[in-house]
Order: C-alpha cells, then structure tokens, then sequence
C-alpha cells in the first residue's frame, strides 16, 4: 500500500472543492548524465558497471537480476507480456539472448546492467513554503548502464494516493529538478520543490534539499562554469560524483541535457471526463497547477494559438471511449513527458500484472527509456567533438595526435552505437509503436541523429584529406629526393669502379675513403630532404614548356635564397 498523506496535508492540497481526486499517482524520474573518462594518468579500462560492482559494501547499489535471468519464479505473465511487445532485435538489447543466467552464458548478456539501491523507502516534499509536507513512497532507484556507450540513466519511480489534482501537477511539476531554476526576490527557489528529503525504511532523514542555498549555487557556477546537482540528488548519486565538484570517486557524471528530468506519470481518477482541456494541457506540457487564486483549472497556460493542434500533436486518444476494457484512458506526450490518465474504477486500468498500470510500468517505460537513451547517446558524442576541438592546439604536435585519436575513437564509438542501439522501430503492437513515433518525433531524435552523423564524418573525412595531403608531401620529398640521388648513383656507377683502384690498399684507407663517401652521401640526402619542396618546385617548373630558361633559372636560384618560398 502506498503512502497517503495526513488528513490536514489533504485539506490544504484539495484547493477548490471540484477539483478531481488522483486515487493513485505513479511518477517516473529518468535522468540521463554522460560518464566521464576516470581521472589520473591511467584510467580503468574496466566498464562502469564493474566499477561499482567492485566497490561491494562501499556502494549501496547491487546489481540487480531481473526476472529473465534469476529464479523463474519472479517471471510472471507482465514480464512476458513486456518482452513480446519488442522486436527481436529490441529483445536482445534489452534482454540479451542467451536461454541462461549471466555467469554461465556471458555472451548471451544484455549490453544493459541494471543497478538498484533498496536504502530509501520515501521521499517527503513541500511544494511551497507554506504547504504541508506530502509523503511519497520509492518504488524503485535505478542505475542502468549501457556497453561501450558512457551513459548512465537515473530512475527513480515513486507513488502516492489520494492527492488532489494541483497536488499531482506540482509534483509533476517541481520534484524532478536538478538543480533550482532561479530565486524570487524573497531568496525562494523557483520552479523546484521547496524541500525535498529522502527517507529511510525507519523513517529518518537521509539526505535533504539544499535549493534555497543561494550563494552556494551562484558559487559554483562562478568558479566552475558549471551547473551544481542539489545535495539530495547527489547524495542519491553516489559513489557516482559530479565531474566538476571536489568529491573524490572513480565514477564521474557531467549533466547533458535540460536540468528538468523526463518524466512519466500514471493518474487514476474518478472521472477523467471531468478534466477540462486546460487540465490536459497542463498535464500533458507538465506545466504545473494553476495559480490558487484561480478558481477550477483555470485558464490554458500558454497562448490560445499555440494550442489549436494540441490534440493531434500530444494526444494518444484510441482508448479515449466510453467502451472497452479500460475506458476513457488518454495519454499524453510532448517527448520529455509521457503522461497517461484513466478510470480509477476500472479494473484493467489499474491491474498491476496485466492492466494499463502494468503496461507503463513496463513496456511504455523502455519505450520512453530507450528513446531518451538514444537521444543522451548522441548528446554525449557531440559532447566529445566539442571537447576535442577545444583541447586541440595545432602548434602542439602531441596535441595534435590526441586531437586524431579522439576523433576516430569517436567515429568508431558512433558506428558501434548506430549498429547496435539505433532503432527506427521497436514494435508492431499498434499502442507500444504509435507511442513510440510520439515520443521519439517530440523528442527530434531522426534530425539530431542525421546532425551528429554529419558532424562525425566530416571530421573523419578532414582526418582522411589530411592523411593523404601528408602522404602526398611524403611521397613528393622522397621522389626529389630518388630523383637527385639518381644523378650521384649513375655517376659513380658508371666511373667508380676504376676511379679510385683501392682494391689492394691498407685496410685504413678503405675504411678512410668508405667514411667519407659515406658522410658526403648522407649530407647530400639529407640537404635534399631539406630543400625538397624548393626542388619539387623546380623540377614543376623545368617540366614546363612554356617556361622561358631565364624564368627556370630563376627558381633554380631561389632553391638556395634566404626565404625563397
């Protein structure tokens, strides 16, 4: 059973006495992060996930067995309805194939490692200053790792009952921030809750807020030029430790998206019907609840032609009847939000083993997954172009080839991602597929895939050109080179060998004169090396026949001038 809130937290949340009651409310926080190289001068080459397996009771995350390679009995039909729902390929990314469990089928692992900490049990927020504090139960916090990608996903699922309805959209609202947005001219943090702290299984404090913290925020920024993750965030993070704070860790994360978490929210209500088309438009843009003042849902948030297509851009309405087996159910999507809205008293809305609850908090939850996955993926490659054009300095030879190395770790990384993690489509169920193009279209991920591959193989081909260009130099200096040490090699060939009769001389004077031809030689190649572009233009020039003598002459001189080229 869920956590409820206090009758007096209720009183004080229900606003106005015709706003709807949410009879249970499931939240799922998903924040991707980028996972940065391990600091120090030899970096693990062990994968992240092994990291933090290692570190064993220094962690409080355990590597959890799902139900399709632990004990049979954990797998029920919800397990198997999720793993259908995919295609084929899509089952072996996220289950692997192997018919065994991990340590006796290592091949057959999924390139996904699900992590789980069972230390929280809840999590108290105010939304306001004012407010009562509202009690949410943790279902879940995960960590899920992705093979040769460094992105890790942070899920935190939570629930409640018996909320109003303004309740549930400032908790939709406020509780998946990173950090605070700003303050108001009274020191408030904007946007976030007003507190927020994690609770034990004994119900102590685990770790609290720190949004109204000001100067500790506007510090960080100006010295580090980086955004600072609030204490109860990074406290749930770790061992994981922000790239750009003084924490010491092995496993380091940088923020590389909006600091508001995508979100998915399950409501059951008594009557959905009775949602006006401000209330969804509020739920589906996870705009918060309206102004108190306001009586009812109030006004729509944003301008009345912005909203015009709202149906048909953000509204999945195929179970949006009177009739069926889970009626007047809709869901909502605006690529960072996946919202879905039904009936409380419908039982296949609210069966947990094979309803509508059971569906998001399955197959609708990796469908959101993987395209948020995909999306951080890309992020973090162009994240890795950016770096290493910054840190390129074209003066500096060893700064040079760390710039290539990068370059091609990272095109060959982008093919690996293409080829093993890139779907177009991931079912042929029409609900799982048609909410699948909602997210992915909200979310741009075909124009930023097409961007980022564009931006990789162009700086692939300028590695290509400028490997070829230096061949080319190469192979020119070593045919100027060839040509003018011919001169020398038929000259002494044809007169040498009675030139100098040295045959029946001391031992000395042969190892005298094979010094000296040798130096000579030497200096000849290398002086030739040297002046090899300055030849090259010469033998241009000597093939040309329109070249008048004197011109040839003239480039001939400029072989020897101070700054001729």
């Amino acid at each position: 059973m869920l956590v409820n809130t206090t009758t007096e937290a209720r009183t004080q949340q229900a606003g106005p006495e015709s706003a709807p009651t949410v009879h249970h409310l499931r939240q799922n926080l998903l924040w991707p992060v980028r996972l940065m190289t391990t600091r120090g001068p030899r970096p693990s080459r062990r994968g992240p996930w092994q990291v933090l397996r290692d570190m064993g009771d220094a962690s409080p995350w355990r590597e959890e067995i799902d139900e399709y390679t632990g004990s049979s009995d954990r797998f029920h039909e919800r397990h198997y309805n999720e793993f259908v729902s995919f295609l084929p390929y899509v089952q072996r990314f996220l289950y692997g194939d192997g018919r065994k469990g991990r340590a006796a089928n290592p091949e057959g692992d999924s390139p996904m490692r699900v992590f789980r900490r069972s230390d929280v049990a809840a999590v108290r927020v105010k939304a306001h200053a004012g407010d009562a504090p509202v009690t949410l139960q943790v279902v879940h916090v995960d960590l899920y790792f992705f093979f040769d990608v460094d992105v890790v996903m942070l899920n935190v699922e939570v629930g409640a009952d018996m909320l109003s309805l303004p309740m549930a959209q400032e908790i939709l609202y406020r509780f998946g921030r990173a950090y605070p947005g700003g303050w108001d001219a009274n020191g408030a943090a904007l946007h976030c809750m007003h507190s927020v702290e994690w609770l034990g299984a004994d119900g102590q404090v685990l770790a609290a807020s720190d949004a109204q913290q000001r100067e500790t925020f506007l510090s960080h920024v100006a010295e580090h030029r980086a955004p600072r993750t609030a204490a109860h965030w990074a406290w749930l993070m770790r061992p994981l430790a922000l790239d750009h704070s003084d924490e010491a860790g092995e496993l380091r994360y940088r923020q590389i998206e909006y600091y508001r978490m995508p979100v998915m929210a399950y409501l059951a209500l008594d009557d959905p019907r009775r949602l006006s088309r401000a209330d969804f438009v509020r739920l589906a843009l996870v705009s918060g609840a309206a102004e108190p003042a306001v009586s009812g849902s109030g006004p729509l948030p944003f301008g009345e032609d912005l909203m015009i297509d709202f149906e048909q851009r953000y509204c999945y309405d195929r179970f949006w009847v009177n009739a069926g087996a889970a009626p007047n159910t809709r869901y909502l999507c605006n690529g960072r939000a996946l919202i879905v809205v039904g009936q409380a008293d419908s039982d296949f809305f609210c069966c947990r083993d094979r309803g509508v609850l059971a569906q998001f908090r399955h197959q609708h939850f990796l469908l959101f997954l993987i395209a948020h996955f995909q999306k951080a993926a890309l992020l973090m490659y162009s994240d890795r172009l950016v770096e290493a054009l910054r840190r390129l300095d074209i003066h500096d030879v060893t700064s040079v080839k760390y710039f290539k190395r990068a370059i091609r770790a990272c095109f060959e990384g982008f093919l690996r991602f293409t080829h093993r993690y890139w779907f177009h489509e991931i079912s042929e169920q029409a609900q799982v597929r048609a909410l699948s193009h909602l997210c992915t279209t909200h979310l741009g991920l075909d124009p930023l895939y097409e961007e980022v591959k564009e931006r990789i193989a162009d700086m692939n081909t300028y590695l290509d050109a400028d490997s070829l260009r230096r061949q080319a130099n190469t192979v020119v200096r070593l045919t100027v080179v060839t040509l003018f040490g011919l001169i020398g090699t038929v000259t002494t060939g044809f007169l040498g060998m009675n030139l100098l009769a040295e045959a029946d001389a001391p031992l000395w004077e042969k190892l005298t004169w094979f010094g000296i031809v040798f130096v000579l030689t030497t200096w000849l190649t290398f002086y030739t090396m040297i002046k090899s572009k300055r030849l090259s233009d010469f033998i241009d020039v000597l093939s040309d026949e329109r070249a008048t003598f004197r011109t040839k002459l003239g480039v001939l001189a400029r072989v020897w001038r101070p700054g001729g080229d």
